[in-house]
């Protein structure tokens, strides 16, 4: 007898599904397939600058990555996956190496042994090592043979000689080629001094800047990486460019001769132009106050101004009247003309 999904416990249902959900994300967190291969535990004296991230290899062949560093009570637990298809035994061998002086390192897997490691048993001690680290060698180095009196040393070697100068030749010549090396580190002292300065001074400028180092080494990287994933683009435009050249030089070729006589047609009214060059400059000067004017008067609106002088006439004496002549003086006995005012009469 089938149940209809209504007739079935909703609480019943909600759990089921719950617990479902519950071992999906319990599965998806725990399987290999999605932590990107097998993870295995290995345990380290000291971390020596282990960072997670870095390279796992085998035989110079990145097969994984490191997935944690954790410090458990006495020793550092190193988490690190390797693909599914990697295979080392139960005495393998795993240390960390350096691959580049600025500090970058990676884990390297020495695989031994017939049977398979497991991946919940930890990788004891015993079969691991710490990496050797260049910078603070170097300091260490630096700093001790300061401390060495050399002139002491080179007395010493010298007494030494001098003690066992009647022993069996082997003996003699090998105390000679110290005391050699003794008077050459001894004349050479100041030098060597400076030298190892300089070199504790070079190595501890490269430690402060390791991260400015290995960030220009990382942009330099994706600076590459870059043009690569463009190569194709660059490799089209130059291919489209080259097409585009050989279109225009065709074109060119095909239609020369309708080119020629049109250039040779331009070239002779550029030399005409050239010849009136002045008489065009003259013209574009007298031009000028006329369209000047032009503008003005089309300036305003959909009219235009205008001036228009002489149209009507106008009376021909405007203005002050002219002085009567003197009769007594002149002697002519002439008048002013009518229509004139006479000063003094108040008539026209």
């Amino acid at each position: 007898m089938r149940v209809s999904f209504r007739d079935r416990d909703p609480l019943m249902m909600g759990i089921v599904g719950m617990s479902s959900v519950a071992l999906l994300v319990f599965g998806a967190f725990n399987l290999t397939i999605f932590q990107g291969g097998t993870v295995y535990h290995a345990a380290f004296t000291e971390a020596s600058g282990l960072k997670p991230n870095e390279e796992v290899r085998i035989a110079g062949v990145k097969v994984g990555k490191v997935r944690s560093v954790k410090l458990e009570g006495d020793h550092v637990r190193v988490a690190f996956s390797a693909g599914s298809h990697v295979r080392f035994g139960t005495q393998s061998q795993v240390r960390i190496k350096i691959s580049t002086l600025l500090g970058a390192h990676y884990l390297e897997v020495q695989p031994r042994g017939d049977r398979r490691q497991s991946p919940h048993t930890e990788i004891p001690t015993s079969r691991t090592a710490p990496s050797y680290e260049v910078v603070p060698a170097l300091q260490d180095l630096s700093g001790q043979l300061q401390k060495i009196d050399v002139p002491q040393l080179a007395k010493a070697l010298d007494t030494l000689d001098q003690t066992l100068k009647y022993s069996p030749d082997n003996v003699r010549r090998t105390l000679s080629g110290l005391r050699k090396i003794s008077h050459a580190i001894s004349s050479r002292d100041d030098e060597l001094s400076s030298l190892l300065g300089h070199t504790r001074s070079l190595t501890g400028l490269l430690a402060d800047r390791s991260g400015d180092l290995a960030q220009l080494v990382s942009g330099g990287g994706l600076l590459l990486q870059e043009l690569n994933d463009r190569r194709q683009v660059i490799t089209s435009l130059l291919s489209g460019t080259v097409s585009l050249s050989n279109q225009i030089t065709g074109a060119i070729e095909e239609n020369r001769a309708t080119l020629n006589p049109a250039m040779r047609q331009l070239h002779r009214v550029l030399d005409i132009l050239r010849r009136n060059q002045g008489n065009i400059d003259k013209s574009l000067k007298t031009l000028g106050p006329f369209v000047t004017v032009s503008a003005d008067a089309t300036a305003q609106g959909r009219w235009f101004d205008g001036y228009l002088q002489n149209l009507i006439p106008l009376p021909v004496a405007i203005g002050p009247a002219q002085p009567p002549i003197d009769d007594h003086r002149s002697g002519s006995g002439k008048r002013a003309p009518s229509g004139t005012t006479t000063p003094g009469t108040g008539r026209g």
